[in-house]
C-alpha cells in the first residue's frame, strides 16, 4: 500500500484523571499527541483511553529513549520493527493493550504503516489491523524537527537540569474554610497524580514556590478580598494560572472542575467542546466519534451529596441532547461530562 505525503507535528494533550461514579480513580496524565494532517491521531481511534509515550512523567533516560527510538535511532520494541503508538495510561504495560505501528525510513521521509491493537510481542494485523488509518509518509525535515526539539530539554533534565516539565505545573494550591473537604480533596488529587497544597494566605509565599502551581481552588466560603489578594500574589510573582470557583463541597465534582482548570490545550483540539445544562436536559458538542459520559451530583436538603450515572454511550461529532433522569435534576445539581482527554462541568440552569 502507498503512503501518502501528511503533515507531522506534536501538541500538549492531556488524560483527564478523576474520582469516578464507582468510587475508582482514573490517573491524569499529561502527555504530547501526535498531530498528523492538523489533527490528533488518537482522534481517529473513536473509543480509545490511551496515551503516547511521549508522557510528562516518565523518566527523561526513558522520554529520550522513546524519542530517539520514533527517530529510528534505537531497535524497534516490537518484531517486525513496530513501536508503541499510544499505551495504557494507568500502567503502560502491553498486556492492557496498546496501538502500533511499523516505522520506517523510505529515502528521507519517515513512513509510519501496518497500525494495530496488540497486547503481546506479535501482532495479527488481519485481525487487530487499523485497516482504516494510514499509512503516513511523513516529510523527514519536519519529522525530525519536531522529534529532536523535545531532546534537548529531556537531556537537560536527565542531567539535572532546571528545564520545567508538565509535572511541575501538574499541583494545585487548595484555599477554603472547610478542612475536612479540603483533606479528602487534596488526597483524591494526590491519588490521580496531581500534587495539592492547602492554604488560607499565600501572601508570603516565594515566587519560586508559586510558579509551581497550575491552578488555585477557591471553597465556596472564601470572600472575594481573600481571594483578590491570592491572585495579587500571583500577578505579582508573574505565574499565569487557572482559577477555580469551588461549585459545592463534592470531592469527584472539585476534581472534574480541577482536572478542566489544568487542560491548557486548544479547544480546536478536545474531543468534548460544549456542556450546557438546563431544562432537565444536557446539550453537548463533540469533534470526533467518542465515548462520553454524564454523571450528575446534587446537594439535597439536608446538604447530603447524590450522584447519578446518567449516560455512558458513544456519540458523533456535532451537537447532541441529552435528556437528563429527573431525580439528578432535583435540589442543587451539577453535571460532569467526560470523554477520554476532557471533562467539562456545568451546574443545572433553573
Amino acid at each position: 500500500m502507498s503512503a501518502e505525503y501528511a503533515t507531522f507535528g506534536l501538541a500538549p494533550a492531556m488524560r483527564a484523571g478523576g474520582v469516578l461514579a464507582n468510587g475508582d480513580y482514573q490517573v491524569h496524565r499529561d502527555f504530547l499527541d501526535f498531530i498528523v494532517d492538523g489533527r490528533p491521531l488518537l482522534y481517529q481511534l473513536s473509543d480509545l483511553d490511551a496515551v503516547s509515550p511521549l508522557a510528562s512523567d516518565v523518566p527523561p533516560a526513558i522520554f529520550t529513549a522513546q524519542v530517539r527510538g520514533l527517530l529510528l535511532e534505537a531497535d524497534a520494541p516490537l518484531e517486525g520493527g513496530r513501536y508503541i503508538i499510544y499505551g495504557c495510561p494507568e500502567c503502560a504495560d502491553l498486556a492492557c493493550g496498546a496501538v502500533t505501528a511499523a516505522i520506517e525510513r523510505d529515502g528521507d521521509d519517515y513512513v509510519w504503516r501496518d497500525f494495530a491493537w496488540q497486547t503481546d510481542t506479535h501482532a495479527d494485523l488481519e485481525l487487530n489491523g487499523y485497516h482504516g488509518i494510514g499509512p503516513f509518509r511523513f516529510p523527514g525535515a519536519e519529522y525530525r524537527d519536531a522529534l529532536t526539539s523535545l531532546l534537548d530539554t529531556a537531556e537537560a533534565a536527565e542531567a539535572g537540569g532546571s528545564a520545567e516539565s508538565g509535572a511541575a505545573r501538574r499541583r494545585v494550591l487548595l484555599i477554603g474554610a472547610r478542612v475536612a473537604v479540603l483533606a479528602k480533596l487534596a488526597a483524591a488529587l494526590r491519588t490521580i497524580g496531581i500534587g495539592a497544597d492547602i492554604t488560607r494566605d499565600a501572601t508570603d509565599v516565594p515566587a519560586e514556590e508559586l510558579r509551581g502551581y497550575g491552578a488555585v481552588a477557591f471553597g465556596r466560603a472564601i470572600e472575594e478580598t481573600e481571594r483578590a489578594a491570592v491572585r495579587h500574589s500571583f500577578d505579582r510573582a508573574g505565574v499565569d494560572v487557572a482559577y477555580v470557583d469551588g461549585l459545592a463541597p463534592i470531592v469527584p465534582l472539585l476534581v472534574a472542575q480541577i482536572e478542566h482548570a489544568l487542560d491548557r490545550s486548544p479547544l480546536e483540539r478536545r474531543r468534548l467542546t460544549r456542556l450546557v445544562a438546563a431544562d432537565g436536559e444536557a446539550g453537548i458538542e463533540v469533534t470526533s466519534t467518542c465515548r462520553v459520559h454524564l454523571t450528575a451530583y446534587r446537594l439535597d436538603r439536608l446538604y447530603r451529596a447524590h450522584t447519578l450515572e446518567v449516560f455512558d454511550g458513544i456519540l458523533e461529532p456535532g451537537r447532541h441532547r441529552i435528556p437528563l433522569d429527573a431525580k439528578a435534576v432535583k435540589g442543587e445539581s451539577f453535571i460532569v461530562a467526560r470523554t477520554t482527554g476532557t471533562v467539562l462541568v456545568e451546574p443545572m440552569a433553573r
